[in-house]
């Protein structure tokens, strides 16, 4: 390869690399978002979660269609198809927030989601390919690594923009000045992160020469929608990693969407000023002075829950070349479990730092639950990642379910459903020491979620 192709070739996985902190940092959104949307339009805590369960049921919806486009199309073709649907997606949210209407809300989250989908089937084995092969993985972990930059940055913006001024504990009363300015505020983000993608589409298409020729897609075993599914049915151990990426990502997504409301609820942060005392913490919060903790600044606080699983994915790295992964998944859910336990048994001040401090231990469980899988099931690597990927589903569902539990209980009593899928997938780390690898290629690149 000339200097000159080597830069095209960096510069190219430089954009890829963009693209995860661009769907990193849109999804973190969801969690000050659904704090907003009850505010905004008066909802009850199941009814806010339908703005995590649009946004991942597009996992469930896309994941075998974009593995099958994919493998139809060139990268290029496929993240620009990407990038289009998410700029519509943005388009229908400046609607929602001008026009004020939540399924309008619920409908953009869908068609972007729908988008981020697609756009990590494609980009994650381009940045894979992007380069000298032995260096694959190095290159894909420093990507994913943006993507957790991605997801730290968000929640802090958007608390920013959507919760200024919004209350949502009992008695609260929403202003029509205050709920324009939060809409205003997701009008603004939607708008700039639609200009940032439609930037974002035009380099992609600048460039489409020089990734094409470093990274050109095989056109062999191209399969259609129907044979990925009944192949990846076909395997017991895709069908038990399929369940367990939906509990862990379900306990995530249950922890992170409901974390802001969580920690400014009086029985933990919301006459409390500790957090202001911890450094870092309590500067990214930022005091109004105001004593105890406002909706606004526990929203930038979850910065530091997804934070966490950026720090754990850098150390549990590291440990995972002494450690073998299932003993590392076994010993982190358990803790993940313990964590969740202690929230809901002891409550308080201090479980606000623990439920923050759970992301993590997050950080090594989806890669790992992933590779797992791969290495025993008995369906191709392809129909097992479109499962897994589907599987990201659990995102969508079980937020539903810890809404209606804190919506009948407390946020504290709610944490014991993510404590049931930690349990859960602490068996899973432990059947896998049971079960022997299976003889495979070298596997497909994994969608860190």
């Amino acid at each position: 390869m000339t200097t000159r192709q080597s830069a095209g070739v960096t510069a190219a996985y430089a954009i890829v690399t963009c693209l995860f902190f661009a769907w990193g940092f849109i999804t973190s959104l969801i969690d000050p978002l659904v704090a907003a949307v009850k505010g905004i339009f008066t909802l009850t805590d199941f009814q806010a979660q339908a703005a995590a369960f649009a946004f991942f049921a597009a996992y469930g919806v896309m994941s075998f269609p974009a593995a099958a486009l994919l493998a139809r199309l060139k990268s290029i073709p496929t993240i620009l198809s990407a990038l289009g649907m998410m700029i519509v997606g943005c388009l229908v949210m400046l609607a929602a927030a001008n026009l004020a209407v939540f399924t309008l809300v619920l409908l953009g989250l869908f068609i972007l989601a729908s988008g981020i989908t697609i756009l990590q089937v494609a980009a994650n084995p381009l940045a894979a390919a992007l380069g000298d092969p032995r260096y694959s993985h190095l290159r894909l972990t420093l990507s994913q690594t943006f993507n957790s930059l991605g997801t730290f940055i968000g929640p802090l913006l958007g608390a920013h923009l959507f919760l200024a001024g919004i209350e949502v504990k009992e008695g609260a009363v929403v202003t029509k000045e205050i709920r324009a300015q939060a809409l205003a505020g997701i009008d603004s983000a939607y708008f700039w992160i639609c200009g940032l993608i439609a930037a974002l589409a035009v380099f992609f298409w600048l460039s489409r020469r020089v990734v094409t020729e470093a990274a050109p897609l095989s056109t062999a075993g191209r399969r259609g929608i129907a044979n990925l599914v009944v192949d990846a049915f076909s395997s017991r151990w895709a069908l038990f990693g399929g369940l367990a990426i939906f509990l862990y990502v379900g306990a995530e997504v249950s922890i992170g969407t409901q974390m802001a409301l969580f920690l400014n609820s009086d029985a933990i942060w919301g006459h409390s000023d500790a957090a202001f005392g911890v450094p870092l913490l309590g500067y990214a919060m930022g005091s109004d002075g105001i004593p105890g903790v406002s909706l606004q600044e526990a929203g930038k606080a979850v910065a530091f829950y997804w934070g966490g699983a950026m720090v754990g994915r850098l150390v549990g790295s590291l440990l995972l070349t002494r450690v073998k992964a299932h003993r590392l998944l076994a010993l982190f859910t358990a803790i993940a479990a313990a964590m969740c336990l202690y929230v809901f048994a002891v409550g308080g001040v201090t479980a606000g730092f623990v439920a923050l401090s759970i992301g993590l231990f997050n950080s090594i469980m989806f890669p790992v639950i992933f590779t797992l899988t791969l290495e025993r099931s008995t369906a191709s690597a392809e129909s097992t990642s479109g499962l897994l990927c589907t599987a990201i589903v659990g995102g969508a569902v079980l937020p539903l379910l810890v809404g209606l539990v804190s919506e009948h209980s407390n946020y504290a009593t709610a944490f014991t459903v993510p404590a049931l899928c930690y349990a859960t997938l602490c068996m899973f780390a432990v059947a896998a020491a049971r079960k022997p690898k299976l003889p495979r290629a070298e596997p497909a690149a994994i969608s860190l979620h």
